[in-house]
């Protein structure tokens, strides 16, 4: 699919643009969920917080070089033609679609049906991000088959403006880590393409056999013939399902760093995984030493930032999930000594080296 794609957009585009939803505008009448309207987003406080959303939307520029070529790539943002639109440009923009067609879209006809409201303003999403096609003249426009009413309410549009209308081209949603889920940093179970390659390669080795074939067929370069013998060699047990995974994750590594540090990656993962030994490079982290002792939950979740916060330090505990030395330790109101040093380890990939350190002169 990944190389479908790629040939598709390399024959029909010389320069590639790549548009990043950075306007007031867009974020404002976001897109609402099949099963509740979106809250309009206060407007000030987006106001006052947007030179921050602002920086980090240039973090796309980076991370889309991992595999766009600079050279033949132009990153615009649509404030430019956003967030400068007077209301009567607004109104011109509306008339361009109708009621009807708008309903049609699936999230807004499963709300109606069970009489759940539907706000003019998210209305104005596919308008607005449609119109974002008439500002660039695009030819193609590639997105996620969730976006794809968008996608061809901005054909609608191009019409609407004299324009040639794009070509629209859905690619299916990567499920994340728990295969249920889209992928989403906000659900905590992405790869982010900028992680380091131990940390890349230990979370693709982490998702499930069936969910495996999924993430070969919508990101690995094997074509169709090469995915039907890998299932089959899986179904007859010719191959293990750890050795597939270890061969996707070695790919991906590669793909975003080099080949060699995606055998970097899989040694450590070995040795770290399987032969149940601390990483080559465990975070330090120094404290003051004292005659007291420190409560365990608090140190993984406030010092050690090993847990998201003191509740979830609890139920790592109580899950058999951490270990102090190489030692199980299960009970939230246990205490360490505050001196000497500890190992400690979280789940799969959770390390830290605890030193305390004596005050000068004791």
């Amino acid at each position: 699919m990944r190389t479908f794609v790629g040939m598709i957009l390399g024959c029909l585009l010389t320069i590639g643009v790549v548009y990043v939803h950075d306007s007031m505008a867009t974020s404002t009448a976001a897109n609402g969920t099949t099963t509740t309207s979106r809250a309009i987003v206060n407007w000030d406080v987006a106001a006052s917080e947007w030179g921050e959303v602002k920086e980090n939307a240039r973090t796309y520029e980076r991370q889309l070089f991992k595999l766009l070529d600079p050279n033949r790539t132009r990153v615009v943002f649509n404030s430019e033609w956003l967030d400068n639109m007077s209301a009567k440009e607004l109104v011109q923009l509306a008339a361009k679609h109708t009621v009807a067609r708008m309903l049609e879209r699936d999230d807004f006809q499963k709300r109606l049906s069970r009489g759940q409201p539907v706000s003019i303003h998210e209305f104005l999403y596919p308008l607005i991000q449609g119109y974002d096609s008439v500002a660039l003249a695009a030819d193609v426009e590639l997105g996620g088959t969730d976006q794809k009413f968008n996608l061809l309410v901005g054909r609608e549009l191009m019409r609407g403006y004299g324009l040639e209308p794009q070509v629209v081209i859905t690619t299916p949603l990567l499920e994340g880590l728990d295969g249920v889920n889209k992928m989403s940093k906000s659900l905590g179970n992405y790869v982010g393409v900028e992680e380091s390659p131990p940390e890349m390669f230990g979370k693709l080795m982490s998702i499930s056999d069936a969910l495996m074939h999924r993430y070969y067929q919508l990101l690995s370069d094997l074509g169709p013939d090469e995915l039907q013998r890998l299932q089959e060699d899986l179904e007859a047990g010719r191959k293990h399902p750890k050795q597939a995974k270890q061969e996707l994750a070695r790919e991906l590594v590669a793909r975003f760093h080099s080949p060699e540090l995606a055998a970097d990656a899989a040694r450590e993962f070995d040795r770290v995984f399987s032969r149940k030994e601390a990483p080559d490079q465990v975070p330090e982290i120094h404290l003051r030493a004292s005659e007291g002792k420190i409560w365990v939950v608090e140190l993984l979740a406030d010092k050690l930032s090993l847990a998201k916060s003191r509740s979830d330090a609890r139920r790592l505990l109580q899950a058999g999930a951490v270990e102090i030395n190489g030692e199980r330790v299960t009970d939230p109101n246990n205490e360490l000594a505050a001196r000497g040093e500890y190992m400690i380890k979280v789940g799969k990939r959770g390390f830290a080296r605890l030193v305390f350190q004596p005050e000068e002169g004791s």
